[in-house]
């Protein structure tokens, strides 16, 4: 009821033990608090939430126009509907490195449990569009040494996201993951690798745990769980295929309603009034507060039912 019951440290070790198990973790991207639930329900090990999504629910494009308390607050309230760890994406850290220390500080505040920092130009761009440019080294360590100095807890994971591969090649790429692990980075995220060799490649080049991306549409096949378990990668991360089904279906069904004046042929395509009393438990509210929650879930034998 209301929201989780594990402590944002708690979620933090998990996160951390879950990286250190050998194990292969998935992520997929939570769009709103309510998916986050649902992404716990189905067993997932974590909750991304992507820097592009909170941008496009603004109705906003991926370039860096969101501020740190936009999406520390969003991201926040995503995290804490689930019991499962979940990070976020921090862009550039905005700003200069004091600007990232803070970041840090209300992400952790934030209960978050762990957050990438890119390498990027600010105003930034979706890491699989062409013409990126990325900062030099001094100033790509330097963000990665202001996160790793300014958290608290030292289980809150610093995660350095690296553009580089688009720019200078592979080689470039280990150069500068191996710097940023120097640095303090917790765990390396090469963007936009090609195959799952380069994957491999950046595996053998550091020692610390990396990530993989695998968005739709972009420069990276969609690589099965078994094909990057093999290259050696620790996380994998789903960013918008939660928010493109959402809309996918949303617009179908306003389509419907346009060609048919009534949604009535998309009605089994979507989730049901149980279902969803189901995922915002309703039923325990019920239990708490019967003087106030007296209404009737679907499929129980409560009293009265809501309008």
């Amino acid at each position: 009821m209301l929201y989780s019951s594990t402590t944002p440290e708690q979620k933090r070790i998990a996160m951390r033990e879950g990286l250190s198990s050998g194990t292969l973790q998935q992520y997929p991207g939570a769009f709103n608090p309510l998916s986050a639930r649902l992404i716990e329900e189905k067993g997932f090990d974590g909750v991304y939430i992507s820097g592009a999504v909170l941008a496009n629910d603004l109705g906003l494009p991926d370039i860096g126009l969101t501020t740190l308390t936009e999406v520390a607050t969003r991201a926040g309230q995503i995290a804490r509907m689930t019991d499962l760890p979940a990070i976020v994406d921090a862009d550039t850290g905005f700003g200069e490195p004091m600007n990232v220390a803070r970041t840090i500080q209300e992400l952790e505040n934030a209960g978050l449990a762990g957050c990438h920092i890119e390498d990027q130009f600010n105003p930034k761009r979706c890491g699989h569009l062409d013409g990126k440019n990325v900062v030099d080294l001094d100033t790509a360590t330097k963000r990665i040494r202001a996160a790793a100095d300014a958290r608290r807890d030292p289980n809150f994971l610093i995660m350095a996201r690296t553009d580089i591969r688009a720019v200078d090649g592979l080689e470039a790429a280990q150069d500068r993951a191996r710097a940023l692990v120097e640095a303090g980075a917790d765990a390396i995220f090469p963007e936009a690798m090609k195959t799952v060799e380069e994957f491999a490649a950046i595996r053998a080049a550091v020692d610390v745990p990396i990530l993989a991306n695998m968005t739709e549409f972009g420069k990276s096949e969609l690589f099965t769980y078994d094909q990057l378990a093999a290259a050696g990668v620790n996380m994998v991360i789903y960013p918008v295929t939660l928010l493109r089904s959402a809309l996918g279906a949303a617009e179908r069904t306003l389509e419907t309603i346009k060609a048919d004046g009534t949604q009535e042929a998309a009605v089994p395509s979507m989730l049901t009034r149980a279902r969803l009393y189901d995922l915002v438990d309703y039923e325990a509210y019920n239990r708490f507060d019967t003087s106030v929650f007296n209404f009737q879930v679907p499929g129980t034998t409560a009293t009265s039912a809501p309008a």
